[in-house]
C-alpha cells in the first residue's frame, strides 16, 4: 500500500512540478513583452498620431483666428475663401487623423483579446491540474496515514525522498493557487484595459460623426462664398490687373536695386583686384564674407524660417488658374501669406536691408541681400529696420498691413542675382 501511495505521488508530481516552471517563465514572459509592447510601433504610431492631431489643431486655431477678421466686414472676398479653403483641408486631415487612430485602436483591442483568451485556456489548464493536486491528496488521506507512508520505508534514503517529495508535493499545491491567482488578476487588467479601448473607440467614432458634420457646414459656406464671387466678375477681374501691375512695379523695383548693387559690385572688384573670389548667375561679384554668406543660404534650403509666425500661403508662386473665375489665370513671382492682423514680419536669413521704399498697393517693402541671393517683403505696415543695417534670422523688420477688407497678407519673394525663384522652396515645412 504504501508503494502505491508513493507512486501516486510521484506520477503526479513531476509534470506538475515542471509545468509550474514553465508558467512561472510564462510569466516573466509575458512581463518582459508588457515591456516591449510599450516601446513598440504601435505605441510610436499612437504618439505620433496625438502629435499630429495636436499640429491640426494649432493649424485649425489660426485659421479660425484668420477668417474672423476676414468675415469681419460682411463682404465675401478671395482672402475668405482662400481661409476657408485652409480649413477645410485640414478638417478632412483631422479626420483622416482620426480614422487611423480608430485602425490603431481596433488593431490593439484584438491583441488585448488574443492576450485575454490566452489567459483564460492557461488558467483553465492550472484549475484542472490543480483539481488533480487535490484528487491526489484525497487519494492519500483515505489511504495509509502519512506518517505511516514515511516511516514504513525501508532504508533511510528512500525515507529522505517520501519526506522530501511530500514537502515538494505541498509547495508544489502552494505555487499552483500563486499561479492561478497571478493569471486570474492579469486576466481582469487585460479585461478593463479592453473595455477602455471601447469606449476610446466610441469616444473617436463620435468626434469623428461631429467632425464630418462641420465640414459639411464647411462645404456649404465654401460653395456660397464661391457662388458669391461668381457673380461679381468685372470686380474680380479689375483686382487681377491692379495685382498684376502691383506686381510689374515691385519686379522694376528689386532688379533696379539688383542691377544698381551689380555695378556698385563691380566698381570695388576693379578697385580691390583679388578680394573678388566669385561671380553668381546675376553677375554679382562676392567677397569671401559674401560667398560664404551665399553657400550657408543655399545649404539651407527647405529649413528655413516663415516671414511670419503664422498663416499659411494664400497665393502659390508661378502661374495658376483663378479659383472662381473660369478661363483667366493668375501669376506670383511670390508667394504671399496671409496671416494675421499686425502680425511681425521677420528675416529669413543673416543678411544686410539693402533696400527701404514703399510701392503703390504694396505699402512698405524691405529688401535684403545675403550674399547673391535676396528676399523681399512687401505689405508692410511699419519698419523696424534701416537701409545698410546688418540683421539675423528671425530678426523683426516691421508689421503686416490690412488691406481694405481687413485682409493682413504679406508677399514675400526671393532672387538669386536678376533670377527670380519660389519662396516656399526655401522655407521649413509648417
Amino acid at each position: 500500500m504504501t508503494h502505491s501511495i508513493f507512486r501516486i505521488i510521484t506520477d503526479s508530481f513531476s509534470p506538475i512540478f515542471w509545468r509550474l516552471h514553465l508558467y512561472a517563465l510564462f510569466l516573466l514572459a509575458f512581463l518582459l513583452t508588457a515591456q516591449v509592447v510599450a516601446q513598440s510601433p504601435l505605441t510610436r504610431s499612437r504618439a505620433q498620431l496625438e502629435a499630429e492631431k495636436a499640429a491640426i489643431q494649432k493649424k485649425l486655431r489660426e485659421y479660425d483666428q484668420i477668417l474672423q477678421q476676414t468675415t469681419a466686414r460682411k463682404r465675401n472676398t478671395l482672402s475668405e475663401l482662400n481661409a476657408l479653403n485652409q480649413k477645410l483641408e485640414a478638417r478632412l486631415s483631422y479626420i483622416g487623423t482620426l480614422n487611423r487612430e480608430v485602425l490603431l485602436i481596433n488593431r490593439e483591442a484584438r491583441a488585448i483579446e488574443d492576450n485575454i483568451r490566452k489567459l483564460e485556456r492557461d488558467l483553465a489548464t492550472l484549475k484542472e491540474e490543480y483539481a488533480g493536486m487535490i484528487y491526489t491528496s484525497y487519494k492519500l488521506n483515505t489511504g495509509v496515514n502519512v506518517l505511516t507512508f514515511i516511516f514504513s520505508a525501508s532504508t533511510f534514503k528512500q525515507f529522505y525522498m517520501r519526506l522530501n517529495y511530500l514537502k515538494q508535493y505541498g509547495d508544489a499545491r502552494k505555487k499552483q493557487v500563486e499561479q492561478m491567482e497571478k493569471v486570474a488578476k492579469e486576466l481582469e487588467v487585460k479585461q478593463v484595459a479592453l473595455e477602455t479601448k471601447r469606449k476610446d473607440k466610441e469616444r473617436l467614432l463620435a468626434q469623428e460623426r461631429s467632425e464630418k458634420e462641420n465640414l459639411d457646414k464647411l462645404k456649404k459656406e465654401q460653395q456660397g462664398i464661391v457662388n458669391n464671387l461668381a457673380q461679381r466678375e468685372d470686380e474680380l477681374k479689375k483686382d487681377i490687373q491692379e495685382a498684376k501691375k502691383q506686381q510689374e512695379n515691385l519686379n522694376r523695383l528689386i532688379k533696379r536695386v539688383i542691377e544698381e548693387e551689380i555695378k556698385l559690385a563691380e566698381a570695388d572688384a576693379k578697385k580691390e583686384g583679388t578680394r573678388t573670389t566669385a561671380k553668381s548667375s546675376g553677375n554679382i561679384p562676392l567677397t569671401p564674407e559674401g560667398a560664404a554668406l551665399s553657400s550657408s543660404f543655399e545649404g539651407n534650403k527647405g529649413k528655413m524660417p516663415w516671414p511670419v509666425e503664422s498663416g499659411f500661403v494664400s497665393k502659390r508662386y508661378g502661374t495658376f488658374p483663378h479659383p472662381t473665375l473660369k478661363g483667366i489665370t493668375e501669376t506670383n513671382d511670390g508667394i504671399d501669406i496671409q496671416t494675421n492682423n499686425g502680425e511681425a514680419v521677420r528675416a529669413i536669413f543673416d543678411g544686410v536691408v539693402t533696400k527701404i521704399t514703399t510701392v503703390p498697393g504694396m505699402g512698405g517693402t524691405v529688401i535684403i541681400r545675403h550674399g547673391d541671393f535676396y528676399t523681399m517683403y512687401s505689405r508692410l505696415k511699419t519698419i523696424s529696420v534701416k537701409s545698410g543695417q546688418e540683421i539675423s534670422a528671425k530678426s523683426i523688420i516691421g508689421t503686416v498691413n490690412a488691406d481694405r477688407n481687413g485682409v493682413s497678407e504679406l508677399h514675400f519673394q526671393t532672387w538669386k542675382g536678376l533670377q527670380v525663384m519660389d519662396p516656399s522652396i526655401w522655407l521649413s515645412k509648417k
